[in-house]
């Protein structure tokens, strides 16, 4: 049972202490208290992602992000009534308040509802011939490297499953044989498994372009060599809210200029600005593609990701970013692929045996 006190935090914590607070405790919601106590606001996955969107970083006061006007109970309440509300009003945590308005417990629907079970296609790109990362890979393809206990692409597939997905589609090339001896038809994992197999490379996109029939739900498409603990139904959802054609997993990335930059105009110096550092969002490699969107890829034709977001938008079409708060590690060279064996036992590891 998970301890709702592990999701308090003080108002005066930072987005950093609210994000880590969230994941740690994993009851998607963090509570924020003032001094005295009290229940000042909350902050759920939902609000950290629109706060990162909208130029706020990790250093930012979680106060800045919090939501004053929640949804609470009193103890004493009727449990089965307030369960009952919580699904009319699809809430999934409530605060429960004693008298002087603190945290006395936490009801939420996480530990009474099982996962629905989804139709979205799930389409991982298992093809590549993770040359980085040879001789690693002259003899396996780096999906199925071991990464903590087990390949890489089953903790992904696992991941899927674990939130109702159950449909796959895995595109292969590389070492094709290998991975559809491991995984088979799915039965052995649980889900059902069906295989895109590329004559040629043809790009992250371009494989769901040999998807035999028109999807009738948002299909999610995943890199392969990708460790992350992304909320695959929190993308699913947010996805929906924007309208999008298509939506990209985004994730921050800064660098930092080791030199004092000098700004010049007409010769004369009219900025210093000592080691600045730039902010971007990058591409994650994971994507949820709308049903026409994925139908109208062309079969065996090379097509990225980025070229298809980029003639969505061309369109005028809505393309969504999400971004990204979980761990990820993208493993495309032998530093990275350590690192992730190394972040496996806290990452994964514990969720695997319960704790």
């Amino acid at each position: 049972m998970k301890d709702w006190r592990n999701a308090i935090i003080p108002v005066t914590a930072t987005m950093r202490e609210a994000v880590e607070t969230l994941n740690q405790a994993s009851l998607q919601i963090v509570m924020l208290t003032a001094e005295n106590g009290t229940l000042a606001g909350v902050i759920t996955d939902g609000d950290i992602r629109r706060g990162l969107l909208a130029g706020k970083t990790l250093d930012s006061p979680a106060a800045e992000i919090m939501e004053t006007k929640f949804f609470s109970a009193a103890p004493k309440d009727d449990q089965a009534a307030l369960l009952a509300t919580m699904r009319d009003r699809d809430i999934r945590q409530v605060p429960l308040l004693d008298e002087d308005g603190r945290v006395a417990g936490l009801r939420t629907l996480l530990d009474v509802i099982t996962p629905e079970r989804r139709d979205n296609w799930v389409v991982l790109m298992a093809g590549g011939l993770g040359q980085r990362l040879r001789p690693l890979t002259e003899d396996c393809p780096k999906p199925l490297l071991n990464v903590g206990n087990k390949p890489l692409l089953k903790t992904i597939l696992d991941q899927f499953a674990e939130y109702g997905f159950n449909k796959f589609y895995i595109s292969v090339n590389y070492r094709a044989d290998m991975v559809e001896e491991y995984f088979g038809d799915g039965s052995k994992h649980g889900v059902q498994i069906r295989y895109l197999r590329e004559d040629k490379q043809l790009g992250t996109a371009g494989a769901v372009g040999l998807i035999p029939e028109k999807p009738n739900a948002p299909v999610f498409v995943m890199n392969g060599d990708l460790l992350t603990k992304v909320d695959f139904p929190g993308m699913l959802a947010f996805h929906r809210e924007q309208g999008a054609k298509a939506t990209m997993a985004v994730r921050r990335f800064d660098i930092q200029v080791p030199y004092g930059v000098v700004k010049v105009k007409d010769h004369r110096i009219t900025k210093l600005e000592e080691k600045p550092t730039h902010k971007f969002f990058v591409n994650a490699g994971i994507y949820v593609l709308e049903p026409d969107v994925a139908a109208a890829i062309p079969q065996n034709e090379y097509l990225d990701m980025p070229t298809l977001f980029g003639k969505l938008m061309d369109r005028g079409e809505t393309t969504a970013a999400f971004p990204i708060h979980e761990y990820w590690m993208d493993i495309g060279r032998k530093q990275d692929f350590d690192q992730a064996n190394c972040d496996y036992e806290m990452h994964f590891r514990m969720r695997e045996e319960g704790c």
